[in-house]
């Protein structure tokens, strides 16, 4: 059984503590308060200072299993490992030398792994006809019209996308090369007009496989994909699974992501026939959910056998 104190093989996201604790050495003493071993640099609005990790792990014996790119800045929309695909040069090597830094951060703390997010078109028009539709979706989101619409548009995308996919490639093949060592995790957007769709996640994975670039697969992103007409969480982790990485473990409803697991729409018996015991399992679920929500989800999946 799961319970505060007791050790749990889970990994807890820093971005599950939004600006309520001001240090990583905060964090760290909470997460393993909870029963954790482990956590993850996640993404916040407000990332804090990481000096004193070291001591704090000495401590508490608590070791970072992930970091995901963009951790070490305030969250925007447009991180920087979505202009890895950039087709201006200059906006790649600026990409380049921030993963570089994270990947760099990940090896001084004992990181094995370099999580990177998305990757979006760089077409204004057709990343306008996505806000259209997500606001559309939003109107009508049981419209199966509408779900066609999203399907076709996603189809143009990666047609469109092409280019920037091969400069995606040709960045990573840099990084790999540079940073052997430090293994690097792709997962999907959330957005609709995201490049690492189904389709295009595969495209990259074959083309670097020889590089051994890993797939994190996020249950509630990919939750939120199905539910607008894109391909299902099982087809996903049917097809990509045996490449997984590691994964984000949230729950999620219509329009809604970052719950804790159990309290929403995803089948996590779905996620437990599939997630290999390599995998890295990350508890990743918004700030506003507190403590006992948290734990509350680890007994729903340590009860599940995820």
């Amino acid at each position: 059984m799961t319970a505060p104190g007791i050790p749990n093989n889970y990994v807890l996201s820093t971005s599950c503590f939004g600006d309520r604790l001001k240090t990583i050495e905060d964090q760290a003493f909470a997460a393993v308060a909870m029963g954790f071993r482990a956590i993850e640099l996640g993404l916040s609005e407000s990332p804090v200072p990481l000096t004193g990790f070291e001591d704090t792990r000495r401590e508490t014996g608590v070791r970072l299993a992930a970091v995901v790119a963009g951790c070490l800045r305030p969250k925007v929309e447009r991180m920087p490992c979505t202009m890895l695909s950039s087709p201006r040069d200059e906006e790649r090597e600026q990409a380049k030398l921030s993963i570089r830094r994270h990947i760099q951060l990940a090896q001084r703390l004992g990181s094995p792994v370099v999580v990177l997010r998305g990757s979006s078109i760089a077409d204004p028009k057709l990343h306008a006809e996505a806000e259209d539709l997500n606001h559309r979706l939003a109107r009508e989101p049981g419209s199966d019209e509408l779900r066609e619409s999203v399907r076709s548009f996603v189809t143009r995308i990666q047609k469109k996308g092409q280019r920037q996919i091969d400069h995606l490639c040709r960045s990573l093949h840099a990084l790999r090369h540079e940073f052997p060592e430090t293994r690097l995790a792709l997962e999907a957007g959330s957005r609709i007009d995201d490049l690492l769709s189904f389709d295009g996640m595969g495209w990259v994975l074959d083309d670097l496989a020889k590089l051994e670039i890993g797939y994190w697969h996020d249950v509630g992103k990919i939750h939120q994909r199905e539910r607008v007409g894109l391909p299902a969480q099982g087809q996903w982790l049917d097809t990509y699974a045996s490449r997984m990485v590691g994964i984000h473990l949230q729950d999620a409803v219509d329009g809604e992501s970052g719950m804790p697991p159990g309290l929403g729409e995803v089948d996590f018996k779905l996620i437990a026939s599939y997630v290999p015991s390599s995998a890295v399992r990350v508890v990743e679920v918004n700030p506003r959910h507190g403590r006992a929500e948290v734990l509350a989800s680890v007994q729903f999946l340590h009860d599940l056998g995820i």
